[in-house]
């Protein structure tokens, strides 16, 4: 896994920039697909991604495995806080996928953030966040903050749900392994564990997009997540788009595990 990434920082280095967008983005989910590999992640997507921008993906946030997962079902442009530009690696590679760092501990960081999105939405961008703000545990949702939907609302663009689970491929019951990692534990820790579990699918369920249709930020925030803990419960069927595509095979998490 260290050796892929190595390869991700040189390729961001190197070359990556000279590429065209749409190679950019190839790349960019060609990585973060063999990056799940060698963390010995398989991949499941479920229901469709918009085909096109612009449109901000909104998802839960349960895992340091996140970014990768989205990114290899479908290239995003992260909205992240503002100290993982500052991280080893990982920072040099969120940089080259073009992340838009936000300062969330300053009121006017946000705004300049929120202004930004705007501006990348009506560009036609393909913009992701995680409203909770922080890691959960997997299990629960924490509360969904709406600050970044005010983008949304001011670009006028459609907000697709996504959520994501872990499952054991063996019983299709939810895994929590890559979920368990706490503040005070060492991240190599928590990738070891999960490296060390075998069968463990990464679960990516797209729901059909929405507008904001006059709801203020707060409430848009509320009933998106509701729509993603339906998601996440398979109470809510994945977004299929018409023509319809051939479905994705069901796998049945059960969260009350």
């Amino acid at each position: 896994m260290l050796r892929h990434t190595l390869q991700g920082l040189r390729l961001a280095r190197n070359g990556f920039h000279d590429l065209d967008a749409a190679s950019q983005q190839r790349t960019v989910e060609r990585w973060a697909r063999g990056f799940l590999t060698e963390a010995g992640v398989a991949l499941q997507v479920q229901g469709s991604p918009v085909a096109q921008g612009p449109v901000l993906l909104v998802a839960n946030h349960q895992s340091w495995l996140d970014i990768p997962t989205l990114h290899a079902a479908r290239h995003c442009r992260f909205v992240s806080k503002a100290e993982i530009a500052r991280w080893p690696l990982v920072g040099a590679l969120a940089q080259a996928a073009g992340t838009l760092f936000v300062q969330r501990s300053v009121r006017r960081d946000t705004q300049r953030t929120v202004q930004a999105m705007v501006e990348a939405l009506r560009h036609g961008d393909v913009l992701a966040v995680f409203p909770e703000g922080t890691v959960g545990n997997g299990r629960d949702l924490l509360p969904f903050h709406g600050n970044m939907l005010q983008a949304a609302i001011d670009a006028d663009v459609p907000v697709q749900p996504v959520a994501m689970t872990f499952v054991d491929a063996r019983t299709g019951l939810a895994s929590y392994v890559p979920c368990e990692a706490t503040p005070d534990e060492a991240m190599l820790r928590s990738l070891w564990r999960t490296i060390a579990t075998e069968h463990l699918v990464a679960v990516v369920r797209y729901g059909a997009p929405e507008k904001a249709e006059g709801r203020d930020r707060r409430t848009w925030a509320r009933d998106l997540q509701q729509r993603i803990e339906s998601l996440r419960r398979n109470q809510e069927a994945p977004h299929t788009p018409l023509p319809q595509t051939a479905p994705v095979p069901p796998v049945v998490a059960d969260l009350a595990q």
